[in-house]
């Protein structure tokens, strides 16, 4: 009766230490001294967004991927243009952290440190 109480708590643990999700961190970031609108992340199968990014300010969104492809970014400056912009591509199952950082209102650099 142990055995079989150790051997289910042992496949119990294994089973939660298992079950990590892969998932990819991203940060907007605004660092353009003004206030961004209408943001627009789109990655493979799906996008988030926010509405307003004052300047200074981040938003944090964690997201799984399922297919591959680039990553694209589109947003309203100040003076109302659309700006659209592409980043890296990211790959199914990859893991990791992806910034999009606003650094001139028209202007977006990507880091991305991914792995599989």
């Amino acid at each position: 009766m142990r055995r079989i109480a150790a051997v289910l708590g042992l496949v119990s643990v294994l089973a939660l230490v298992g079950c990590k999700s892969k998932y990819i961190e991203a940060t907007l970031e605004n660092r353009s001294g003004e206030t961004l609108s209408l943001i627009q992340v789109e990655y493979p199968s799906a996008s988030f967004g926010e509405q307003t990014l004052p300047p200074n300010a981040s938003f944090h969104y964690r997201f799984k991927l399922i297919g591959s492809g680039p990553v694209k970014v589109t947003w309203v400056d100040p003076q109302r243009q659309e700006h659209k912009q592409e980043g890296p591509n990211l790959l199914e199952g990859e893991q990791g952290r992806l910034a999009v950082v606003f650094d001139k209102t028209d202007h977006v650099n990507f880091a991305a440190t991914v792995h599989p």
